[in-house]
């Protein structure tokens, strides 16, 4: 559960980046994405921007302030009188965990060092409230995820780390395209992994806002692996929300998975390839990783199917979806058609579909996201050699803004279909909630929330 909470943290803020990027100028852009999760990291952009350098006592300079404003949330924590409260208390609140710390094994001595001087980043409010008015598309992202200069990169990295990529595969059975495609997606191979202190964030958030209980547990860890010399304070730096590294572990996800990969007695996830390969492959590993296992195929719908059976919870045999009409795009067989798979299909009927295996699941505890966990396995595809999609995308459709997805919802909930709260974002209770509405007017149910569909639910 604790890395399906961090995956959830490292995509708010991969997609508050993103939002960031679409919607300042470019001047600013430069100044807010350091310190960002790094989930789509440089995708905006060929090159590295400047980095934010570091105040004494872990203070940003040349970072965007806060706005001052209440979170968009609505949390009582997060309005910005009880923001400025905690601020006001950042001390005594830093300084109440030493017990805490103490329990855990951190000495006193530093303790006292690695937080004098911490001081808080406001900043952070803006990010871990903002809700983007626009988003990009699936295809897009994988437009910009996985693209030429990334896969010659990922070549270049498979080839030099050869040795530490063979070990770890024999000791763990984790494809090494995969982990070259995590780091590959999460940092750009390194050239872009945040800027922020992962101590002053983890503070901040511990003691302001609306996650204090979990930020307090990565803030203590980040202690722990400190204390216990595996990296230095200069070393952890990377997103808003404490993800660090090429790979972007939480500091709670790295005492759980980090691992020694050359057994020089520390456990550096940030300068030591081995270590960096080792522990991500390790995660993966005990999140239920099937070795041999491709993460899922390509599929062709047929005409007339029923998307009602496109949901995570009805996995079934292959050859039960074979039986159903489904078949892969390239017209190879399926290699086990016993292995049970679930159907997705990210842009409904007018685009492709994806059966997807035990391994796809892996990948989203890593971090939650569809488009993120589609681009890790086909980036992984491409590196081995394979071709990318072979249906064509529907990109004559256009994302729905925030507005438009928040009315959707609240037409859903007029008409029965939709039980939550409207939000604006869309999970598998919007979808199921679109595609009985969809079904209910003869359309093809899958879930997919198109303008037409906004339209239909306007009455037009």
């Amino acid at each position: 559960m604790m890395q399906s909470v961090a995956g959830r943290v490292r995509f708010l803020a991969g997609t508050a980046m993103i939002a960031a990027a679409l919607l300042m100028p470019a001047c600013a852009h430069a100044q807010a994405q350091n310190g960002l999760s790094n989930l789509f990291g440089g995708i905006f952009s060929g090159q590295n921007s400047a980095p934010t350098q570091a105040a004494p006592g872990g203070a940003q300079t040349g970072a965007l302030p806060w706005s001052g404003e209440d979170g968009a949330s609505g949390h009582p924590l997060m309005t910005a009188a009880a923001i400025r409260e905690a601020a006001g208390n950042f001390d005594n609140c830093v300084a109440a965990m030493w017990p805490d710390a103490a329990r855990r094994g951190i000495t006193q001595e530093n303790f006292e060092r690695f937080t004098a001087g911490l001081s808080p980043d406001l900043r952070i409010m803006d990010l871990m409230d903002s809700q983007p008015e626009f988003t990009k598309s699936i295809w897009d992202y994988l437009d910009i995820l996985v693209n030429d200069n990334r896969l010659a990169k990922g070549r270049e990295i498979l080839a030099k780390y050869k040795a530490q990529f063979d070990a770890t595969e024999k000791a763990t059975g984790v494809d090494r395209y995969i982990i070259a495609s995590i780091w590959g997606i999460e940092s750009n191979y390194s050239t872009q992994m945040g800027d922020r202190s992962v101590l002053q964030s983890t503070a901040t958030l511990a003691c302001i806002g609306r996650r204090q209980a979990y930020f307090k547990d990565e803030f203590l860890s980040a202690l722990e692996i400190l204390n216990r010399g595996d990296l230095r304070p200069e070393q952890m730096r990377g997103s808003w929300a404490g993800a660090f590294g090429p790979t972007q572990f939480m500091p709670t996800a790295f005492k759980r998975f980090a691992v020694d990969g050359d057994g020089d007695g520390r456990r550096d996830v940030v300068d030591n390839p081995a270590d960096l390969i080792a522990s991500t492959a390790n995660n993966l590993k005990k999140d239920g990783w099937q070795p041999g296992q491709t993460w899922g195929f390509e599929v062709v719908v047929p005409e007339g199917f029923n998307y009602m059976l496109a949901d995570r919870a009805k996995a079934m045999p292959i050859a039960q979806w074979e039986k159903l009409g489904l078949r892969r795009a390239n017209n190879q067989p399926f290699p086990h058609p016993a292995e049970k798979a679930y159907l997705l299909a990210p842009a409904g009927a007018q685009g492709p579909g994806f059966l997807m295996l035990q391994n796809y699941r892996v990948i989203m505890k890593y971090n939650p996201a569809e488009a993120y966990a589609l681009a890790i396995g086909h980036f992984a595809d491409r590196l081995r050699g394979g071709q990318p999609f072979v249906q064509p995308w529907p990109r004559q459709e256009r994302e729905l803004s925030r507005t438009e997805r928040l009315e959707l919802q609240q037409l859903l909930a007029q008409r029965g279909f939709y039980k939550g709260t409207p939000d604006g974002q869309f999970g598998s209770q919007t979808r199921e909630a679109l595609r009985n509405f969809q079904a209910s007017i003869g359309m093809p149910a899958d879930g997919f929330a198109s303008s037409d569909v906004l339209d239909r639910l306007r009455g037009r």
